[in-house]
């Protein structure tokens, strides 16, 4: 008889956004003609950029030559596209950053739900609360959490609670951990770190031989001088801290799917034995092993990202994005409703009305106005009376929601 990895019925209920996939589904199956409004899924609304779309074009060409046609690229990324990522997003702020350090993949989800095949089963997993779904599940998977307490937390994961009362920023852990996950800026709550903050987080994992696993999937949005775009801005982070990139949200490849994860050589773990063994090597084995690379067409577009016509239309689009964030925020405070984020991020994180639990909010915005969210709830035990936003949406849309919000909701 074949036996089933049990950690998987740990897992509390459905993925988060299968939930509210089904609860919109069954609410569209009794109510054909609502007009519905979706600012829950962090998913993009607008084109790939021009240059992103006439990059790929040619791609495809390339392929339907024999001289130019392409089979397997390199596992890690092909450098052109790698050349392109160090120069601008490191180079460019000062950080030395190698080739065989970066490894291109299918977006950071992945990156993120992977990284942690290289660590030890019985290393201690701190995350903030609430939080991006895919770090604790990951784990729970791998059988590193133990088992699902009555108060909605794992036994063996520390929680790292981010709320209004401590503005949204993790405390350090009392007690010593080993993998680390911030996300800056963060999912859900549209909150980030100062660079002081952050500094404080790298000294913590030098000190402690911590790993940070940071996340950084928003870095394009922050608009704030003291919000680091990258954790390697901070000294010594380069020993203890692995970043994961994307051009989902940055650039509209939620669909064709390309990301970036960074793994300096000089970020170390312990075996059993005390030796140390870098984690990038670990990292490239396991990539290698279990990926075949981005699709060559991908990474030209990703490429082109980069191109001066290509930054130009990115930063046009998140304008878009940030302005859709900016009628949210004013509009739920005109509307009463305390409202965070949006400012360095395409998230806003609200409180619920009357500390009105999060799904029941929920289902009060999907019947009443026929708006869908994401409960805080679904993000974590502190996430319970707060309500996640995105600014992802066509503009029209949002305006429509909020005046929705502003003048139909009741409480």
């Amino acid at each position: 008889m074949a036996f089933i990895n049990e950690n998987y019925l740990k897992l509390p209920g459905s993925y988060l956004f299968a939930e509210i996939a089904r609860r919109v589904t069954s609410f569209k199956d009794e109510n054909p003609t609502a007009d519905i409004i979706r600012l829950g899924i962090g998913d993009v609304t607008q084109p790939l950029p021009a240059a992103c779309i006439q990059a790929m074009h040619t791609a495809v060409d390339e392929l339907a030559k024999q001289e130019t046609f392409r089979g397997y690229g390199p596992e890690q990324g092909y450098d052109f596209l790698i050349e392109k990522i160090i120069e601008t997003n490191y180079t460019k702020r000062g950080i030395t950053i190698g080739k065989d350090e970066i490894f291109v993949s299918d977006g950071s989800k992945s990156d993120c739900g992977n990284i942690q095949e290289i660590f030890g089963t019985n290393n201690i997993v701190a995350i903030t609360d609430p939080v991006y779904p895919v770090y604790l599940d990951t784990n729970i998977m791998a059988g590193r959490t133990g088992i699902l307490t009555e108060n909605g937390t794992f036994e063996k994961v520390t929680y790292m609670p981010c709320t209004a009362e401590n503005n949204f920023t993790p405390e350090l852990p009392k007690n010593r951990v080993d993998m680390i996950y911030l996300c800056c800026p963060n999912n859900p709550t549209g909150t980030t770190l100062s660079r002081e903050a952050l500094t404080e987080w790298v000294n913590y994992a030098r000190k402690n031989e911590s790993i940070i696993l940071f996340d950084a999937a928003y870095a394009a949005y922050i608009t704030e001088e003291d919000v680091p775009r990258s954790i390697y801005e901070i000294e010594g982070a380069k020993e203890v801290a692995i970043e994961f990139r994307s051009f989902s949200k940055t650039a509209g490849f939620t669909g064709t799917r390309c990301g970036y994860t960074v793994i300096p050589k000089t970020v170390t773990g312990r075996s059993q034995d005390g030796s140390k063994h870098d984690f990038n090597k670990l990292w490239n084995r396991r990539h290698t092993t279990k990926f075949n690379g981005t699709a060559y067409i991908i990474q030209r577009g990703a490429e082109a990202v980069y191109s001066v016509e290509g930054q130009a239309q990115i930063k046009e689009t998140i304008n878009y994005y940030m302005a859709n964030a900016k009628i949210i925020r004013e509009g739920l405070q005109a509307a009463g409703i305390q409202a965070f984020g949006g400012v360095n991020a395409p998230y806003i994180w609200l409180k619920t009305p009357n500390n009105m639990p999060s799904w029941d909010f929920f289902d009060k915005l999907l019947h009443e106005v026929n708006i869908v969210g994401t409960p805080g709830a679904g993000f974590g035990p502190s996430g319970e009376g707060y309500f996640r936003l995105t600014s992802f949406g066509n503009k029209e849309n949002t305006k429509r929601a909020i005046e929705r919000i502003k003048t139909k909701l009741k409480f």
